[in-house]
C-alpha cells in the first residue's frame, strides 16, 4: 500500500498548523503590547502625558485643521516671546503627519474619531507594529522561535513601555518602530543584495529621520556595520549595492526634512556614513583593478592610490573644518562621549533628568531578566558569526554604552535586549526540551533514544529542572513588567496620584486647574513667565504666550528667565519689565510632598542664569548655606531666602500647618521649617493658588505713578 501521499498531506497539515500557531502567538503578543499600554486610560480620563506631548498634540491639531501647507509655514507667536518660533523648520514632522494621516483615513471610512484620541492611542498602536517587526528582525537574524520570544518580550518590556503608553504622544512612540523597520530592511538588503530591499531600507530610514533626532544613531550604526564587514573580509557585491543605495537615497530623502536640511553632508555626526560610502567605492574600484591587472602592477598602483587618497581626504577634511563647511559635533553628542561634558559646559542639557547617566537599578527596573539573558544571546551570536549577527552584536554593544551614558537612551537599548534575549531563550529551550523529550522516547523507540543521547550531553533531570527555572523566570518577568507599567509608567504627570493612609487613591489635578484659570481669567495677549519645563503645557492648555518652553533652543533667553528667578524682587522686576511679563507661574510641592517642584530645580536656574555674560554676577555658591548645603530653613543663605523664586513659592506658607506635630511653614519635601516666613511681596501680587498649592500664579504689578 502506497502511504507516501498520505504522509505528504499529513506533513503539509502539520506545517499549516505550525504556521497558524506562530501567527496566533504573534497576534497575542501584538494585542498584549497594545493592552498593557492602556493603564493610564483606564485609571484616568484620556489625557496626554508629560510635557513634550502637549506641544506635539497642539501642532498635530493645527495640521489636522489647517492642512500641511499652513502647518509647514506656521509662525507660532505664542512661544518664545518676543522671538516666536517657525514650527515647520524646527521640528521632526513624522509624528504629526502620521497622526493626521490616520485621522483623515478614519474619517474617510466614517470613523468620526477626535484628533485628540488619535494622539492618545497612537503610541500603543505603533507598539503593536513594533512587536511584529521585532519578530521579523529576530527571525532574519536567528530563527522563528527566537522571533516569537523576542516579540513577546518587547510587547511588555518596561524600557519601551515608558515611551509608548497611552497618552505618551512623543516622537519616540513611532521612532522605535521606524528604527527596527529600518534594521529589518537593512538585514534583508545585506542578505539579498537587491535594489528593492535597499530602497525599502532607505525609505524606512527616511521615515525615521522625519520622526526623531535619534536617527543619527542609525546612520552611524549601519556604516559601522559595513566597516566591520570590510575589516573581517566579508565585504561583497551585496554589501556594496545595499549600502550605496541606502546612503544615497536615504541621504537625499533625509535632506527634504526642513529641520535636517544639509546636516547629512555638513555635520560631523554624519561624516562616518560619508567616509564609509567613499571606502565602499574605493573597495569596489580596487577589486575591479585587481581582476584586470597582474599582482606586481596592482601592488604598485594600490600603494600609490592609497597614499594619494588618504592625503587628499585629510587635506579636504582640514579645509572644510577650518572654513566651517563641516560643523563640529553638537553639545548633546559630546555629552554621549563624555558624561561630564554637559554638566561642566552646557547646564541647560545637564538640567534635563533624561540626560543623566543611568544607574544600575534603572537597568534592572526597566529590563529585569533581560540584563542576564543579553550576554547569553551575545555569546550565541559570536559563536556563529554571520553578516546579520555582526550587525546585532554592534547594535547591542553600542546601545548598552549609550544607555549607560544617558538614561533616555534606555529606549534604544530595550529592543536589542529583547532580540538577544529571545535568541538566548529560544536556543536554550530548544536544547533542553530536546533532552526532556529523550525520556519519553526511551520506552517508545530505543533507536531514537540512543540518537538523542549521542546529541545531548545533559541528563533529562537536569533538563527538566532548567526548563522549569527558565519558565519561572519568564513568568516573574511578566509580573514585573505588569507592576512597573501600572505603578511607574501609567500615571500622567499632568494628573498626579497618591495613596492615602487607608489605602485609597488621591488625585491632584492642580495643573489642569491652574491652566484653565489662566485661560479663563487672563487677557488673551497675556505673557506668562515660568521655568521652561512648563512652556509646552501652558501654550497647549492655557493658550497663553510664554517666554521659554521645552524646545530649549535659545540658552540666552532661558538664562534671562533664570536670572529673574534667582534675583531679588527689585532686580527681577527690571528683567520682567524688560521681557514684558504679565504673570509668573511657579510649581511648589512643599504642602503635598511633590518633589519635582521649582525649589528642587532652583539650582539649575542659578547655573543656567549665571552661564551668560548678563548673569555673570549670579554665583551658585551664594545660594548655599555656610556649611555648604542647600537649605531653606534659618540656616539657609540670605541670598536664597530673599530671591524671587523663594518668595513666590513660600508666600503665606509660613502660616500653614502641613503635618501634625510640625510647626507652621514646614516644607514636606525639604523636611525643614522655612527660614523666611513673615514677608510681603512688593512687585508681585498673588493672583491664584490651586487647591493643593502645587501651582501658584502671580500678577506683575504696574509701575508706580510718579510722585507716589
Amino acid at each position: 500500500m502506497d502511504t507516501s501521499g498520505g504522509l505528504s498531506k499529513l506533513k503539509l497539515s502539520l506545517e499549516k498548523q505550525e504556521h497558524l500557531v506562530k501567527l496566533a502567538i504573534l497576534t497575542i503578543a501584538a494585542i498584549l503590547s497594545f493592552a498593557t499600554r492602556l493603564f493610564s486610560v483606564l485609571r484616568f480620563e484620556s489625557v496626554i502625558h508629560e510635557f513634550d506631548p502637549y506641544f506635539n498634540y497642539r501642532t498635530t491639531r493645527f495640521l489636522a485643521e489647517q492642512g500641511f501647507y499652513s502647518f509647514h509655514n506656521w509662525f507660532d507667536d505664542r512661544a518664545w516671546y518676543p522671538l516666536g518660533r517657525i514650527i515647520g523648520g524646527t521640528i521632526y514632522p513624522g509624528l504629526m503627519i502620521t497622526s493626521a494621516f490616520l485621522y483623515r483615513v478614519m474619517w474617510l471610512f466614517n470613523v468620526t474619531i477626535d484628533i485628540r484620541n488619535v494622539c492618545v492611542f497612537l503610541a500603543p498602536f505603533f507598539s503593536s507594529l513594533t512587536t511584529i517587526v521585532t519578530y521579523l528582525l529576530t527571525k532574519e537574524i536567528h530563527s522563528t522561535g527566537a522571533g516569537l520570544v523576542a516579540a513577546a518580550m518587547i510587547s511588555i518590556v518596561p524600557g519601551y513601555i515608558s515611551r509608548s503608553v497611552a497618552g505618551s504622544y512623543d516622537n519616540e512612540g513611532i521612532a522605535i518602530f521606524c528604527m527596527l523597520l529600518t534594521y529589518y530592511m537593512w538585514i534583508k538588503a545585506v542578505k539579498t543584495g537587491t535594489i528593492l530591499w535597499s530602497t525599502l531600507a532607505a525609505l524606512a530610514y527616511f521615515y525615521m529621520v522625519s520622526s526623531w533626532g535619534g536617527y543619527v544613531f542609525l546612520i552611524n550604526l549601519i556604516p559601522l556595520h559595513v566597516l566591520a564587514l570590510m575589516i573581517t573580509g566579508r565585504f561583497s557585491h551585496r554589501i556594496y549595492i545595499a549600502y550605496s543605495i541606502v546612503y544615497c537615497v536615504g541621504t537625499i530623502l533625509s535632506m527634504q526634512i526642513s529641520f535636517v536640511g544639509f546636516q547629512p553632508v555638513q555635520s560631523s555626526e554624519h561624516m562616518l556614513a560619508l567616509g564609509v560610502f567613499g571606502l565602499c567605492q574605493i573597495h569596489a574600484c580596487v577589486d575591479f583593478l585587481r581582476s584586470k591587472m597582474s599582482r606586481e602592477h596592482f601592488d604598485i598602483l594600490f600603494k600609490a592610490l592609497l597614499g594619494f587618497i588618504l592625503g587628499v581626504s585629510v587635506l579636504i577634511g582640514i579645509i572644510l573644518s577650518i572654513t566651517g563647511k563641516v560643523s563640529p559635533w553638537t553639545g548633546r553628542f559630546y555629552s554621549l562621549l563624555d558624561p561630564s561634558y554637559a554638566k561642566n559646559h552646557i547646564p541647560i542639557i545637564a538640567s534635563v533628568s533624561e540626560h543623566q547617566p543611568t544607574s544600575w537599578s534603572s537597568f534592572y527596573f526597566d529590563l529585569q531578566i533581560l540584563v542576564f539573558l543579553f550576554p547569553a544571546g551575545l555569546y550565541l551570536c559570536f559563536s556563529k558569526l554571520t553578516d546579520a549577527n555582526i550587525f546585532i552584536i554592534l547594535y547591542g554593544v553600542t546601545s548598552i554604552y549609550f544607555a549607560g551614558v544617558m538614561v533616555r537612551l534606555m529606549l534604544v537599548l530595550a529592543p536589542v535586549m529583547c532580540v538577544l534575549s529571545g535568541i538566548a531563550v529560544s536556543h536554550l529551550m530548544a536544547k533542553y526540551i530536546r533532552s526532556v523529550d529523550n525520556t519519553q522516547t526511551k520506552t517508545q523507540d530505543p533507536k531514537k533514544s540512543k540518537k538523542f543521547e549521542q546529541q545531548s550531553t545533559v541528563s533529562s533531570e537536569t533538563a527538566i529542572a532548567f526548563v522549569f527555572v527558565l519558565s519561572f523566570l519568564l513568568i516573574t518577568y511578566t509580573f514585573h513588567c505588569t507592576w512597573v507599567t501600572s505603578e511607574a509608567y501609567s500615571s500622567p504627570s499632568i494628573v498626579l496620584g497618591a495613596r492615602s493612609h487607608d489605602g485609597g487613591r488621591i488625585i491632584f489635578d492642580d495643573f489642569r486647574e491652574a491652566y484653565y484659570w489662566l485661560q479663563m481669567n487672563t487677557p488673551e495677549d497675556a505673557k506668562v513667565m515660568s521655568w521652561w519645563d512648563y512652556g509646552y503645557q501652558i501654550t497647549a492648555m492655557a493658550n497663553r504666550t510664554i517666554l521659554v518652553d521645552n524646545n530649549t533652543w535659545n540658552n540666552t533667553h532661558i538664562s534671562r528667565v533664570g536670572q529673574a528667578m534667582a534675583s531679588t524682587e527689585e532686580k527681577a522686576y527690571e528683567i520682567m519689565r524688560e521681557l514684558d511679563v504679565d504673570y509668573v507661574l511657579v510649581i511648589f510641592g512643599g504642602l503635598t510632598g511633590y518633589s519635582s517642584d521649582d525649589i528642587n530645580k532652583f539650582l539649575w536656574m542659578v547655573r543656567i542664569g549665571g552661564s551668560t555674560d548678563r548673569g555673570s554676577h549670579i554665583k551658585e555658591q551664594d545660594y548655599y548655606a555656610p556649611s555648604g548645603e542647600f537649605r531653606v530653613d534659618k540656616e539657609g543663605s540670605p541670598t536664597l531666602l530673599n530671591c524671587l523664586m523663594y518668595k513666590m513659592c513660600y508666600y503665606r506658607f509660613g502660616q500653614v500647618y502641613t503635618e501634625g506635630g510640625k510647626p507652621p511653614g514646614y516644607d514636606r519635601v525639604r523636611s525643614a521649617e522655612i527660614g523666611n516666613k513673615d514677608f510681603e511681596l512688593d512687585v508681585l501680587e498673588e493672583a491664584y493658588t490651586t487647591e493643593h498649592w502645587l501651582v501658584r500664579i502671580y500678577k506683575v504689578k504696574e509701575l508706580r505713578n510718579r510722585g507716589v
